[in-house]
């Protein structure tokens, strides 16, 4: 813990800088706002300060908020998640989160599961190699899910069923865009003017051109 000291007073601390207890919710893009809101809500409950959202899946390398508590704690914080995967879903990703941890002497926290306290600068063995077995299955649990939608492709093109969205035909454009294509035609407008006038993207306008023949 840093402690401030007044000039010239023979060091007499001033103050103690204030322990803080960071909270860390994560969902994926694919997930409801209704979750992270419920993380937030039991991290409060935990003890959590100042929380940080993050709305990324959990194998992405760099998580934005996350780099940023880890940045802002200072030792002797603690920082709380609720489960390991909010975390991140890779060992290796995992290994690196705990080796910051233990750098800056800090306190994680999985909510009702592990406690992994390196205040002292080492990480109690056991602790960490709790946290590590469930990073590992955590990992594991993500590479099924894959393999699972994967399958899932796969049988549904076997079966001549189509993957992703269906194609656009001519029924699809819109009928603003018909309106003021017409007036294109006529030379009254460029193509900048009529993605402008119909709210779409030029490449949009293309596309819907290129239909139209």
């Amino acid at each position: 813990m840093n402690v401030k000291f007044q000039k010239g007073a023979g060091e007499i601390p001033l103050q103690k800088e204030k322990i803080m207890i960071y909270g860390y919710a994560r969902c994926s893009t694919s997930e409801s706002k209704q979750d992270i809101n419920r993380q937030v809500k039991e991290l409060k409950a935990a003890g959590a300060e100042e929380i940080y959202l993050e709305y990324e899946h959990g194998d992405k390398k760099i998580k934005p908020q996350q780099q940023q508590m880890l940045d802002q704690a200072q030792a002797g914080d603690t920082i709380i998640t609720l489960e390991v995967s909010r975390l991140a879903r890779s060992t290796q990703q995992l290994c690196e989160i705990i080796n910051t941890i233990s750098e800056k002497k800090l306190r994680l926290v999985i909510v009702g599961s592990i406690i992994l306290d390196c205040r002292n600068g080492q990480p109690d063995p056991m602790s960490e190699a709790f946290l590590q077995i469930a990073g590992v299955f955590s990992q594991l649990e993500l590479s099924m899910i894959r393999a699972r939608v994967r399958s899932g492709m796969e049988n549904a093109r076997s079966k001549g069923s189509r993957i992703g969205r269906p194609p656009l035909t001519a029924d699809d454009i819109p009928s603003n865009f018909l309106k003021h294509y017409a007036i294109f035609m006529e030379g009254k407008m460029n193509v900048s003017e009529l993605a402008r006038v119909c709210g779409l993207s030029r490449p949009t306008v293309y596309k819907y051109m290129k239909m139209m023949g």
